[in-house]
């Protein structure tokens, strides 16, 4: 998670060069507590707590804000087709969405199949460079597309596509703007900040509430949740690349008596180029991570199909969707990421000719072919279903020694979920916001110590105390699963080469299916209820974690392992005298993003039984109670926030101020 934070103060009371106090002024600044200490503070002090006081939130500190939400929602669907808000801006703006979608669809319908697949493979060759270097990009483009067709998914697709392209635009575009804004202004920086951090933890059905109350079930609200959803990376990014832009380059500009607009336009943009093809990049990932959720109101395509599968446990329908997903990404990603790393090497007229002349050709023949034959189809689904059958009925029950999967779910929640909730609810609340704090300063910086406490304490005001520590067991015991797994795996791919070259293309694939697809195996497998929910949370949040805890070991300085090697260190000592201490920043940011990615699942967990805020955010959106969905939906980000700040370092970047 890319939120920014305080440096930390300097250790002893020392003061930063260049920074002196003013006279006769003292400047308070508190002491990191040792660890040790602080650990034996709280262990001595929570059990006790817990047999002396009662655990709960106390009664007059909450406020019941769901009847004036629910209130709220009423008046909005009593005056939706009356007042002048709805009638003169939001009912333009849902026209806009819905009919942009609909005329792109119609134009890829009208294009055919073959228009298509000729136009994407034209542009990604011309992306790439045209020649040889734009034939890896083409043929990326050609397969990616033509799977989706043999997987008898093309009329989905290209509904995925329509609602991606416009979505995409408007979120490049507005993310540009914002990102200009934020990189040539340091006021607009300071604003934009905590404004993408929040969007950052936000779950992504609390952007559907109060969408789907304000425009209905459809295709605005999914086009628009997915445009807030995918927004922040391109804002950063272009943030980033315009605040990194060479000092000497800009100074140069200047000299020659360029103006601000044309230093921004012939020096800053150029040198961003890189960054905002990667924001772009980003865009498009994030985009397509909401197919799937966006289906919930109504957006169709590949989501719904997945969408689907979930309610009917269909995992080879489930799959093959996500399968058509993952192609797109690939497509889209390699067709991006060939254009930014090309940089500002011109194409040649006749490469750009050759790209334009096959575009209209396909654009000419592709009606005539019409819609994809379903000759040419391969039904992938059966085969898979096959499989999670036998390995379920093989798996589930009466297993030899280890019982089956049915047992370990029991067993879990008797010996690990149960007493780990009971516990937290055992204790007092102050107890609990002291165990916050003491962990975020630890960690990170008092500031972020005061944000964990303040967030936490928002929990029981808003009067989902219990439900927020419910579902804080469950995403402790997820995190933790994925950390374990994680950090041993990526301990062995940071040693082994091999091993992280076998990893790549899993995880790629991995980090693109949907989160819905992972539910569909462990429902079938644990059944529903919290097992299944942790299990999903922690295999989507596997991959991150592995790769930045391979990341960061691998850059451990080679000079500390030679000597360490040197001085007959053997492999474990080496691991966890040299490279886990050197690679501490990099490892707590792997917690982080388990811990953002964990979040992501949580409120699909509550589609399988996962229960408390997940749930309730389900519920509000569903069954229309907008009061509790979007009381649950504040308390996931209030969950969000206290462990961000319990697992992020507390470096930062000297030059762009993000940490590290």
């Amino acid at each position: 998670m890319s939120t920014a934070t305080t440096s930390r103060p300097p250790v002893g009371g020392d003061r930063p060069r260049g920074h002196a106090e003013a006279p006769g002024r003292r400047t308070w600044r508190p002491t990191r507590p040792s660890a040790p200490a602080v650990l034996l503070v709280m262990a001595l002090l929570l059990p006790t707590a817990a047999l002396l006081v009662d655990g709960g939130w106390p009664q007059a500190l909450r406020v019941d804000l769901a009847p004036g939400l629910d209130s709220f929602a009423d008046w909005v669907v009593d005056n939706r087709g009356s007042h002048p808000v709805f009638l003169y801006f939001l009912l333009h703006l849902s026209n806009a969405a819905t009919d942009s979608v609909a005329w792109v669809h119609d134009l890829f319908g009208a294009t055919g199949w073959a228009g298509v697949l000729t136009v994407a493979t034209a542009l990604a060759w011309y992306a790439g460079g045209a020649g040889r270097r734009g034939a890896g990009p083409a043929l990326v483009a050609l397969g990616s597309l033509a799977g989706c067709g043999l997987l008898g998914l093309w009329e989905q697709a290209t509904e995925t596509l329509a609602l991606m392209l416009v979505s995409v635009v408007v979120a490049s575009v507005l993310g540009l703007l914002l990102g200009l804004a934020g990189g040539l202004s340091d006021t607009a920086q300071r604003i934009l900040r905590p404004v993408l951090d929040t969007m950052q933890v936000l779950p992504s059905f609390a952007y559907l509430l109060p969408l789907v109350l304000i425009f209905g079930i459809g295709t605005p609200s999914a086009l628009i949740t997915t445009v807030i959803y995918a927004a922040p990376p391109m804002v950063r990014m272009t943030t980033l690349g315009l605040r990194g832009a060479d000092p000497a380059v800009l100074e140069a500009s200047r000299s020659l008596g360029a103006t601000p607009w044309q230093r921004l336009w012939t020096a800053r943009l150029p040198m961003a180029r890189p960054q905002l093809f990667l924001g772009l990049n980003q865009t498009i990932m994030m985009a397509l991570s909401m197919v799937v959720i966006a289906s919930v109101v109504g957006a169709g395509g590949l989501g719904e199909s997945v969408y689907q599968a979930l309610k009917t446990r269909d995992f080879g329908q489930g799959l093959t969707a996500g399968l058509a997903i993952v192609l797109i990404a690939v497509w889209l990603d390699r067709t991006t990421a060939a254009a930014g790393t090309r940089g500002g090497v011109p194409i040649g007229r006749r490469s750009a000719g050759i790209a334009l002349v096959a575009a209209c050709g396909g654009l000419l023949a592709g009606p005539r072919l019409g819609d994809w034959p379903e000759a040419v189809t391969v039904n992938v689904a059966a085969p898979l279903n096959t499989a999670v059958d036998w390995l379920v009925g093989n798996a589930y029950q009466d297993v030899p020694v280890i019982g089956g999967t049915s047992v370990w779910a029991g067993n879990f929640t008797s010996w690990v979920l149960n007493p780990l909730n009971n516990g937290l609810q055992a204790l007092p609340w102050w107890s609990l916001l002291l165990l916050a704090a003491a962990v975020a300063w630890l960690v990170g910086t008092w500031r972020g110590a005061l944000t964990a406490v303040i967030a936490l304490a928002c929990t029981g005001v808003l009067g989902i105390w219990d439900k927020s520590l419910y579902t804080l067991s469950q995403v402790l015991v997820a995190v933790a699963l994925a950390l374990l797994l994680g950090f041993a795996i990526g301990v062995l791919a940071a040693r082994v080469p091999v091993v992280e070259r076998l990893l790549r293309p899993v995880f790629d694939a991995m980090q693109t299916l949907p989160q819905f697809i992972y539910l569909i195996p462990v429902v079938q497998l644990f059944n529903a209820g919290r097992v299944a929910a942790i299990t999903a949370a922690a295999v989507y949040a596997l991959p991150a974690v592995v790769r930045v805890t391979t990341q960061g070991l691998k850059q451990v300085s080679p000079a500390a392992m030679e000597v360490s090697r040197s001085l007959g260190a053997t492999t474990w000592q080496q691991i966890r005298d040299v490279q886990w201490p050197l690679a501490r920043p990099a490892l707590l940011v792997a917690a982080n993003q388990g811990v953002v990615l964990v979040l992501a699942v949580v409120v699909i967990g509550g589609l399988v039984g996962g229960g408390a805020l997940g749930f309730d955010v389900v519920k509000g959106l569903t069954a229309g109670e907008l009061g509790t969905g979007l009381i649950a939906g504040a308390g996931i980000v209030c969950l969000g926030l206290v462990l961000d700040k319990l697992t992020q370092p507390a470096g930062r970047s000297p030059s762009t101020g993000t940490r590290y």
